[in-house]
């Protein structure tokens, strides 16, 4: 997928939008504030999304995924660009960081936001 497509795959998921900050990163979130993902445009094509705590460790280990700079600690992951996983797997990815997002909101926020 190209950085576009990830794009408009993160801005169809409920209540997504986009950003621009800190001098030319895409970051996309959910009610208001909340980042699910972070693409970075300057240079590399790195694209950041949460993952499940237990599988934190798994990605890392894989071919081009490394824990996210500056957010590892929330168990984020890091890839050096979208091709480097099949379309479909990184949009599962992207659905499940915008659903592990939504999940710690309160309750009247999640209304419309939940997938499943």
């Amino acid at each position: 997928m190209t950085l576009d497509e990830v794009a408009a795959y993160c801005l169809s998921l409920p209540g997504a939008r986009e950003d621009y900050k800190w001098g030319g990163v895409r970051v996309f979130s959910v009610a208001g504030n909340k980042m699910f993902a972070v693409a970075e445009l300057s240079g590399s094509t790195s694209l950041a999304f949460k993952v499940e705590a237990e599988l934190f460790l798994g990605y890392c280990d894989r071919p081009g995924f490394r824990p996210a700079p500056y957010l590892a600690r929330a168990k984020w992951v890091s890839l050096e660009g979208p091709a480097v996983v099949a379309a479909e797997e990184l949009q599962d990815l992207l659905r499940r960081s915008h659903q592990l997002v939504v999940a710690k909101l309160p309750k009247r926020a999640r209304v419309g936001l939940l997938l499943d």
